[in-house]
């Protein structure tokens, strides 16, 4: 009998360890990209993206190991990256590995970061933690700034390191990137000469070579010109005049062909609302006082529609369309995907041009603790994916992107690494590669390609 009852358990054991061998092996043929399943919305539900980051910071500390790699290997001396960049190929034997590019897909830059090596100090990078306007509010969240390069102002943190925006292969890395992602314009930001946002420096000397590296990746430069001190109808005039003056004749200068055959360059206008239409009607109508209308600084100024007012106050500014930038679903009216089909609707019948702004999600609590409600979780693509489609329902002539690389608030395209160290787990784009978000770009630009011929038949 006992031979018997060991003979039993034997065989039991024998067949409870063929089922787990089943399992582990059915485990191994889970597809690599399942990870785009995960239910949508899932970021709009704070409780829900708080487990979500929980989740996530522990599976960033069972790969740290590999994290770190990776972000040493980002990290080379300037002489190792400038070896690695003299041997690339020339642009012309890379044509065939790269996007054609989509000159109806806009993208917004950001080149104000620095680092010691190339800026002897980090610019941005350092941010600042931003009090809320109410003290009492104030008083729960930390203050201070950012320690670079181990402790940045971002959520996730960047392949490239803590780069600066002056280090060339910094630049050329980020063309490669957007012509990966079949982008084919780049709006820069951009402030007069001398002149820089509250945390940053001075940028306007690096437009030549912005335009250089665009050229040599067939992109184009549009401005997006930021609201700098004392910001009205005679200096814009004036700062027109000096960029079509000086980087006019670049051939990576954007100009975009009118209906009248015109090809004029376009001029985004960030919180053009903080000025009265009646200063703008003095640059932007035939009549006004300042009138650019007609002179060889004319162009396609773009205005920011945040709320629902501002549609007509564009509309008697002389604008010649409208963006919505934000990158926040709901956060304001022009942001909010439903509220696009009425306003695409307004300017075609005032002839406008009008261009949703799409974006990977949205999250700026490093720099605003107290912002949480306002963070879009990026649902591994599906919140980017679910924009593009809101964006392509409408039919816009122009789509904007929000952002390459506008780390601070959380929109960046720009690929992103797994990244930990002392109290900081940085978010990161797992279980998909670090180039996923360019990839998705590509992917929804033929989409765009391929619809638009349909609207045109």
């Amino acid at each position: 009998m006992a031979r018997f009852r060991r003979r039993t358990c034997i065989i039991l054991l024998l067949f409870i360890l063929f089922i787990c061998s089943i399992m582990m092996a059915l485990k191994t043929l889970r597809p690599d990209r399942a990870g785009f399943g995960d239910p949508f919305g899932l970021g709009l539900l704070p409780e829900l993206q708080q487990q979500t980051v929980l989740l996530e910071n522990k599976q960033n500390s069972l790969n740290r190991v590999q994290g770190d790699t990776v972000t040493h290997i980002n990290n080379f001396h300037s002489s190792a990256i400038n070896t690695m960049k003299a041997s690339m190929p020339p642009v012309n034997k890379m044509e065939e590995d790269l996007s054609s590019p989509n000159y109806n897909f806009h993208v917004f830059y950001y080149s104000w970061f620095g680092n010691p090596q190339f800026d002897g100090k980090y610019i941005h990078w350092n941010h600042p933690l931003l009090p809320h306007w109410d003290p009492k509010i104030a008083n729960n969240y930390p203050k201070g700034r950012h320690n670079p390069p181990e402790d940045i102002g971002a959520n996730f943190y960047p392949e490239l390191g803590s780069y600066s925006s002056k280090d060339p292969s910094v630049i050329e890395a980020h063309m490669k990137q957007m012509r990966s992602a079949s982008i084919g314009v780049i709006s820069l930001s951009w402030y007069p000469p001398g002149m820089a946002d509250e945390n940053g420096e001075p940028t306007d000397d690096l437009v030549p070579v912005i335009l250089d590296f665009a050229h040599k990746y067939n992109l184009k430069v549009t401005f997006h010109i930021e609201p700098y001190k004392d910001r009205d109808d005679r200096s814009m005039y004036n700062n027109v005049k000096y960029i079509i003056d000086k980087y006019g004749g670049h051939p990576a200068f954007y100009r975009r062909k009118t209906s009248t055959g015109r090809f004029l360059p376009m001029f985004y206008v960030y919180d053009s609302y903080v000025t009265i239409p009646e200063i703008w009607a003095n640059l932007l109508t035939v009549s006004g006082s300042q009138t650019i209308r007609n002179t060889p600084y004319d162009g396609l100024f773009i205005a920011l529609l945040v709320e629902e007012r501002h549609k007509r106050d564009i509309h008697r500014s002389g604008f010649d369309g409208m963006y919505t930038y934000f990158a926040t679903n709901g956060f304001s009216y022009g942001s909010s995907h439903h509220n696009w089909a009425s306003l695409k609707a307004f300017c075609d019948s005032n002839n406008l041009m009008f261009i949703p702004s799409v974006g990977p999600g949205y999250i700026d609590t490093s720099i605003r603790p107290w912002n949480n409600h306002n963070t879009r979780n990026r649902v591994n693509g599906k919140y980017y994916e679910t924009a593009f489609s809101a964006a392509l329902l409408v039919r816009p002539e122009i789509i904007s992107i929000t952002s390459f690389n506008e780390w601070h608030e959380g929109t960046q395209i720009e690929k992103a690494v797994p990244k930990q160290t002392g109290q900081v787990v940085y978010l990161d784009y797992k279980p998909h590669k670090p180039n996923v978000y360019l990839e998705l770009t590509q992917k929804w630009s033929e989409k765009y390609r391929k619809e638009k011929e349909q609207w045109l038949m």
